[in-house]
């Protein structure tokens, strides 16, 4: 069973529809033990990070998160759901984040923003994520993002990061052993979001 994280952020109904399609039981839960014994846990996101971080808190999904990190438990983020597992985010003030890894969500160096639309991501070698759909776009809705991993990050073997580029190079997504995240949204990324999902679900 799948159990997608409700924690007040956005319209949760467009990814429980898409991670149906995958093929297995979903849930939609704000119940700690729920979240944290399902096969599989979606952290999505829509909004400000800082708000993020406090819906988050209200139940209790910080905690909950660091501990399928101890059980290495597989968990995806999406979107501001993946920005609020770096370590910090400075988008209307300075916010702490989860903390999963050591980087700062930025504002993006772009002429023109939110970037808004589809774009393709340059997929890291060896990525479970984008098997069979390396050259495929994605639909991306945002103002900030990764820029820089920071070189423990980056230097750590287990890790994949894929970019893309939109006036600067930004963080697409990332694979950390049982932890993924796209800050793209999978859901609303027609046929090659569908098989990304589908991607993470037989790692399960």
């Amino acid at each position: 069973m799948i159990a997608i994280l409700d924690y007040g952020s956005g319209n949760l109904r467009s990814a429980l529809r898409a991670f149906e399609r995958a093929g297995k039981d979903v849930v939609l839960t704000s119940d700690y033990e729920v979240a944290l014994e399902a096969e599989g846990l979606v952290v999505p996101g829509v909004g400000a990070f800082g708000a993020c971080m406090q819906g988050l808190k209200s139940v209790r999904g910080d905690q909950l998160v660091r501990e399928r990190l101890a059980k290495a438990r597989p968990t995806i983020g999406i979107c501001v759901g993946m920005q609020i597992l770096f370590a910090h985010g400075v988008e209307h003030g300075d916010h702490q984040g989860v903390g999963i890894w050591p980087a700062t969500v930025e504002k993006l160096e772009a002429k023109v923003l939110p970037h808004m639309g589809w774009n393709t991501v340059d997929a890291a070698t060896g990525s479970s994520l984008f098997k069979g759909i390396e050259g495929e776009s994605f639909y991306f809705v945002h103002s900030y993002g990764v820029s820089d991993l920071g070189k423990e990050q980056l230097s750590n073997s287990s890790t994949l990061a894929s970019w893309t580029d939109y006036d600067q190079r930004f963080l697409a997504a990332i694979e950390d052993g049982a932890f993924s995240a796209t800050q793209f949204h999978p859901e609303k990324s027609g046929d090659a979001g569908l098989q990304l999902i589908k991607n993470w679900v037989s790692t399960l």
